[in-house]
């Protein structure tokens, strides 16, 4: 049965009758919440975590690289984490400035209170542009990755979590 029945072909919603789609909303009466498999391709599912190949579950990610006890897996390969060095550069940076709307509210309070305006100037806004770069190399293998920086402590974060895996290594 087709919900639609002036749907040709090339519309996306378009299916032929008595067949039910792999994709979209599920089939009436659909009642909400969790998502369900339905259909004979599956339909929704929820994204199920797989298990390590060697049960060596990772214990930390650096952007694209994560690492367990053992093994440094990146979307190369995985080796083994003994004997990696990792390296850090931190290309980010943060600037402090007056934001557009206090230097226009002093302007416009100035004419009224005088001095007392001019204290809007005091206001300071921090923005963080940049990226940090993390690279393993070890066993013929090396990956090289870049997190956004949004905030200051996004460096400091990136730089514990890559010490402790030189701790693993």
């Amino acid at each position: 049965m087709n919900q639609y029945p002036n749907a040709g072909p090339g519309e996306p919603w378009h299916q032929p009758s008595g067949e039910t789609p792999g994709w979209g909303l599920p089939p009436d009466p659909y009642q909400g919440g969790a998502m369900e498999v339905y259909g004979a391709t599956g339909g929704h599912q929820p994204a199920m975590p797989y298990p390590p190949a060697d049960g060596d579950a990772p214990i930390g990610t650096i952007g694209e690289i994560a690492f367990s006890q053992h093994t440094v897996i990146t979307p190369m390969g995985r080796f083994p984490i003994r004997g990696t060095v990792w390296t850090v550069n931190d290309m980010s940076r943060t600037e402090r400035s007056t934001p557009t709307w206090a230097i226009i509210v002093t302007v416009l309070v100035f004419w009224w209170t005088c001095l007392l305006g001019l204290l809007f100037l005091l206001v300071k806004e921090q923005k963080t542009t940049g990226h940090v770069q993390v690279t393993v190399q070890g066993h013929g293998q090396h990956y090289s990755t870049s997190i956004m920086a949004t905030h200051p402590a996004v460096a400091s974060q990136i730089h514990q979590q890559v010490n402790y895996a030189r701790n693993l290594a």
